[in-house]
């Protein structure tokens, strides 16, 4: 195979100038273990220098080269052109966020639902304590194994870009968001569980979701995202619930409900 040409079909738009996208074919020598990203940097080395794309650390770390490959959201630096067994490969931007050009979409509100659920621990008692630390805060094995596969998310946006809901709910938290809630919701080092299901239980929260499923087809770090969203359901039930939680700060409430779900996550 190395040495063939193929077509690379590139989705190309400026929407400072054009009313609509067009694509732009390229002629691409294969080459033994070329990736998609390899092929997008030779055209736009060889071919055409106008291409707007991101990439970073090429080695399917930081998210940056999402895409949509063939109709199927993908990191370009791990897709390789031959596992893809087509003769024409299209490349596109990902869907449900706004192309700034070309390949390269508007991530602002992707991050900034991302913030809005608070993801990183939150100690209430001891405020000088995490921010000037004199130890360690310990999480025992089995504790972790509840959510460390939710640790993995590099935030590349391709759970978002395949989600139905986002692209008809705008005010979506997303799968990426409403999964790392449920990570830190479920850390038993974190103090700010109240807060953060507030974020999440409204109508276009939590329950916008209807667990279709293609977030979770889509990560390239093996994350379920869709499972997440559902156990962070069970969450906010138990905490509604007349039977559950009171309604307090702090850690107090994690010891009446500590760990629902830790029966149903696999590390």
């Amino acid at each position: 195979m190395a040495g063939k040409d193929f077509a690379l079909r590139v989705q190309r738009f400026d929407p400072s100038v054009e009313k609509r996208p067009r694509f732009q074919h390229y002629a691409v020598p294969l080459k033994d273990g070329m990736t998609v990203l390899d092929a997008l940097l030779y055209t736009r080395d060889r071919l055409d220098h106008g291409i707007a794309m991101r990439f970073s650390c090429r080695m399917a770390s930081c998210g940056s080269c999402g895409m949509k490959i063939n109709g199927r959201p993908r990191l370009a630096c791990e897709t390789q052109v031959a596992e893809l067994g087509a003769s024409t490969i299209t490349v596109q931007p990902m869907d449900n966020f706004p192309i700034v050009r070309d390949l390269v979409v508007d991530l602002e509100s992707f991050f900034s639902k991302h913030k809005g659920v608070v993801p990183h621990l939150v100690r209430k008692g001891d405020p000088s304590e995490q921010d000037s630390p004199s130890g360690e805060y310990l999480v025992k094995p089995e504790e972790l194994d509840s959510f460390v596969q939710f640790t993995y998310c590099i935030k590349c946006g391709l759970c978002s870009s395949s989600c139905p809901t986002s692209s008809t709910d705008s005010l979506f938290p997303g799968p990426q968001a409403l999964a790392q809630a449920y990570r830190f919701v479920e850390d038993t080092r974190d103090e700010a569980t109240e807060e953060r299901l507030d974020v999440v239980d409204n109508q276009h929260g939590v329950w916008r979701c209807h667990f279709a499923g293609t977030c979770s087809a889509v990560c390239p770090k093996g994350v379920d995202p869709a499972l997440g969203i559902q156990l962070l359901k069970r969450h906010v039930m138990a905490a509604r619930s007349p039977f559950g939680r009171k309604r307090s700060k702090g850690r107090a409430a994690a010891k009446v409900f500590p760990n629902p779900n830790k029966d149903l996550v696999k590390p």
